[in-house]
């Protein structure tokens, strides 16, 4: 079997062998799998080896999480690959003759809807809908609303935000307009908003995921492609670069404009939902109709309630002891219409009840109190995936996202431009590729990322408080108290304990009356971990808290290829002043330092606004003192370190501490890691203006044979 390539000089085509074909396409497969490998494997290896070695508990559903982590390389390679195959020599092809064809309000308009476009085909902006669950609705009811039945809403309203972006950075393009003036009036503005919005408890919620959303937006779709079109444009305006605008501050408008887009989105929705309450409140038939603004139907609502309620909330719902046992006397009787109002929720009503219900309601759906028990006490079974609905829901995610934005940028190729397309089979398989492997990725995030950052969050505030393991609970048979132990603390309390022995091993237990169940003879027993570094929330205990944030954040972003692609292109631009390493660590560091303060925000409850307005307010001032070769470089520095390996972990670690904690929410880490690394950057950029006026002052009074590239290095 033979395969034909390209036509050689003499214009025959070259036949090879189909070894030959592999032997050329093997290596360049494996260049590109390796890429996303270094992309993916610091930070992973980081987070498996802190829980297992620092924190000292396993990772659960290992297997699983394997598959999703191979998942993600796998649709990285594809998509990454069918991106610059398909989506981006599109966009470029586009970005030339659009302007010969075509007047400034086409430009504009194309540009709106692409920038709307990028959005809903960013692998990341699924994170936010994976995430929405962890939100309780009666804590933060307009941010569970938005992340939940309005999630389509928020993308949509994201999209907007980037559609206007990129519709001013066409412009830019075009004009050759500065960064400066968009950030004078656009960061003031954003932060006059968010002060106001923490008057209010659901908009205060709210500023969290509005900031981050301007961290997701600013992936591997829309730079590449707003930049192809803007390089297109460039080419056939032939703009200079004295404003700075060749290629650079286009990621920084679409990472600002959807923030007040979000935040705007809230406002609208804020009269239609109730102001955070407590969960019996927010249950209570008294609040039904209100209750019900977030929520499609009664049911919905009630299985919220069985699945994230608790007995007080519950039993508000029903507004009786008695009206509850009837409901669950009903449910209990009728398999058929327990099904139908709790659906795939239907094992949490059980376990509910066996948790939570009294000696009567267990009696009427289990038999008897010790089925009950063994019910609740029985090991969860193995999850077992899916395979068919996995992949049909991901891969049908990965086409509504990425089809209706190629079928838009064709159509006004072919329509508008009236071109034929170049190198069509190519673009095709491109686009296809793509779409394989934004579903792939898709499983991957679902599978892996999520679960492992989850994971890790929510094992991470053990470190300075106590945990219950819940996944490592277990039923002591044959138990009496006759084994308890009785002992004094230094502080003169007295604590019971009892000794059981494993194997060769024996533990030391703790005593708690209200585990033990006298009539089965049985001791259930919930591991507990922490605080593993001093005692509650000591100082020690959350230092190593944030010391995690900030070595995530610090490693992450060294291992992002697009951060190494633009400390190339700042080097080359710079002429050798500005060098790539130099860069590649002040952006790390950044990014580091302020994953850490959106750790502590969440540790400490900290309102974001606190931690927002003084980097910014410094950042204008820098940005002030700033050329704008450096403002450029260092607004756009924060766009690259949000990758789609690094939102989603990022988002996950952070909701998973929240929840561990009782933090109504976890957003505002992304917020924090894309402010400090433009101060970190511009902090650098006026160290090296500096520098380099030493070294021409120098030259210019002695001589000196030193050079900029010297000192820079």
């Amino acid at each position: 079997m033979a395969a034909e390539a390209k036509k050689d000089n003499s214009g025959k085509r070259i036949k090879i062998s189909f070894q030959q074909a592999i032997g050329l396409i093997l290596p360049y497969i494996k260049s590109r799998v390796m890429e996303q490998v270094r992309s993916v494997w610091l930070i992973i290896l980081y987070l498996v080896l802190f829980q297992i070695l620092v924190l000292g508990i396993p990772i659960l559903d290992a297997s699983i999480i394997t598959f999703g982590l191979i998942m993600v390389i796998v649709g990285l390679t594809f998509f990454m690959e069918g991106l610059l195959l398909g989506l981006m020599p599109l966009g470029e092809l586009i970005g030339i003759k659009l302007p010969q064809r075509a007047g400034l309000a086409v430009i504009l308009a194309f540009s709106l809807v692409l920038g709307f476009g990028v959005t809903l085909a960013e692998p990341a902006i699924g994170a936010l809908k994976i995430l929405g669950s962890a939100v309780k609705a009666w804590d933060a009811p307009l941010l569970f609303l938005l992340l939940n039945s309005h999630a389509n809403y928020l993308v949509f309203a994201v999209g907007a935000g980037v559609g206007m972006a990129v519709v001013f950075g066409m412009l830019r393009f075009l004009y050759n307009w500065s960064l400066k003036p968009f950030l004078y009036v656009m960061v003031p503005l954003l932060t006059l908003i968010s002060i106001g919005a923490s008057f209010d408890p659901n908009l205060l919620y709210l500023t969290g995921l509005a900031w981050d959303c301007g961290a997701v937006t600013t992936g591997p779709v829309t730079v590449p492609l707003v930049l192809a079109l803007g390089i297109g444009i460039t080419r056939i305006v032939g703009s200079s670069d004295t404003g700075g605008a060749s290629g650079f501050g286009v990621v920084t408008l679409a990472s600002l404009f959807p923030i007040l887009t979000v935040m705007l989105l809230g406002i609208v929705f804020l009269k239609n939902v109730p102001q955070p309450m407590a969960e019996t409140r927010f249950l209570s038939p008294d609040n039904r109709t209100t209750a019900l603004t977030l929520f499609d139907s009664d049911q919905a609502l009630l299985r919220y309630a069985f699945a994230h309620g608790g007995k007080e909330g519950i039993t508000s719902y029903f507004d009786s002891d008695d009206a509850r046992r009837a409901f669950v006397a009903e449910m209990s009787g009728d398999g058929s219409e327990r099904s139908r109002i709790f659906g795939t929720d239907e094992p949490r009503f059980m376990s509910w009840v066996a948790r939570n219900g009294t000696v009567e309601e267990k009696m009427t759906l289990f038999g008897s109190v010790k089925a009950a028990r063994e019910y609740l006490n029985t090991p969860a079974k193995p999850v077992v995936l899916n395979a068919a609905d996995l992949f049909l829901r991901d891969f049908q995610s990965a086409a509504q996202a990425i089809i209706p934005l190629t079928i838009f940028m064709l159509l006004v190729f072919f329509l508008i431009l009236r071109e034929k397309l170049p190198r069509a089979d190519e673009i095709v398989f491109g686009i296809v590729i793509a779409v394989a492997g934004m579903g792939f990725f898709n499983i991957g995030m679902e599978t892996g990322l999520s679960k492992i950052g989850d994971q890790v969050g929510g094992k991470l505030p053990s470190s300075f408080t106590t945990l219950p393991l819940e996944e490592q609970r277990e039923t002591i048979r044959n138990f009496t108290p006759e084994v308890v132990e009785k002992a004094i603390t230094v502080d003169g309390r007295v604590e019971t304990f009892f000794y059981r022995k494993n194997g060769r091993a024996v533990e030391v237990i703790p005593y708690s009356e209200k585990n033990y169940d006298e009539m089965n003879a049985t001791y259930t027993y919930v591991p507990q971990v922490g605080p593993l570094f001093g005692g509650e929330r000591s100082f020690w205990g959350v230092f190593v808290a944030l010391l995690f944030g900030f070595l995530m954040g610090y490693g992450a972003t060294l291992a992002e290829p697009a951060l190494n692609a633009l400390g190339l292109k700042v080097e080359e631009l710079t002429v050798g002043t500005f060098k790539k390493s130099f860069l590649m660590q002040a952006v790390a560091i950044g990014v580091g330092v302020g994953i850490a303060f959106g750790v502590a925000k969440i540790v400490w409850d900290i309102p974001l606004i606190w931690l927002l307005v003084p980097p910014y307010l410094l950042l204008m001032f820098l940005t002030k003192m700033s050329n704008e070769e450096y403002v450029n470089i260092g607004w756009d520095s924060a766009g690259v370190t949000t990758g789609p390996v690094t939102v989603p972990l990022v988002l996950a670690v952070g909701l998973g501490i929240g929840t561990r904690i009782g933090a109504v929410e976890g957003f505002g880490i992304l917020a924090m890691a894309s402010a400090y690394p433009i101060l970190s950057v511009l902090l650098t950029g006026l160290y090296a203006a500096r520098k380099r006026k030493q070294v021409v002052a120098g030259n210019d009074t002695d001589g000196s044979p030193e050079t900029v590239e010297e000192v820079a290095s």
